[in-house]
C-alpha cells in the first residue's frame, strides 16, 4: 500500500469520526415539553394526586362541544403505552396520545376567582373558539 493510500484512508477515518461526534451531539439538545404548567397549575395538580393510591392525570382532547373539541382531564392508574409524558416540578400530568398534536405547544393554568376555579389552557394551536369559551377549533 503506498503512502497516498495510507494517507486517504487515515483522512476517511477522521471524516467519519467527526461526523459520528456532530450526532452525537445533535441528539443531546434538550427536548422542549408537549405542554407547560404554570406554578398555580402545578400546585393544585399536586394536591390532586396525594392521596392513598398513586395516581395520574391524563389530559385529552374529545369531540364535543358547540366548536367541536374540548379539554377533558381524567384520573388513571396507568400510563398509556403512546401517551406523552409531562414532568415539570415534580408533577406528572399525561396527555392522550390522540391528542397530542392538537396541544402541542400548550400551557395548561389554573385559575380561581369569587364563583368558580377550573384549569385553562392557552393553546397557539386553536383557529376558533365558541363563545362560552368552553370548545374550540383546531
Amino acid at each position: 500500500m503506498s503512502m497516498a493510500s495510507v494517507s486517504a484512508i487515515k483522512s476517511m477515518a477522521s471524516n467519519i469520526k467527526l461526523s459520528a461526534t456532530a450526532t452525537a451531539q445533535k441528539r443531546m439538545r434538550p427536548i422542549k415539553a408537549a405542554m407547560t404548567l404554570t406554578p398555580s397549575a402545578v400546585n393544585r395538580l399536586r394536591q390532586l394526586v396525594q392521596g392513598p393510591d398513586p395516581k395520574l392525570i391524563r389530559v385529552a382532547v374529545k369531540n364535543k362541544g358547540c366548536a367541536g373539541l374540548s379539554y377533558v382531564l381524567e384520573y388513571t392508574k396507568d400510563k398509556g403505552k403512546f401517551d406523552e409524558e409531562v414532568t415539570q416540578d415534580g408533577v406528572t400530568v399525561l396527555i392522550d396520545s390522540k391528542s397530542l398534536f392538537k396541544m402541542l405547544g400548550s400551557e395548561m393554568d389554573y385559575v380561581e376567582d369569587k364563583l368558580s376555579s377550573k384549569f385553562v389552557f392557552k393553546n397557539p394551536n386553536i383557529k376558533e373558539s365558541c363563545g362560552c369559551g368552553e370548545s374550540f377549533t383546531v
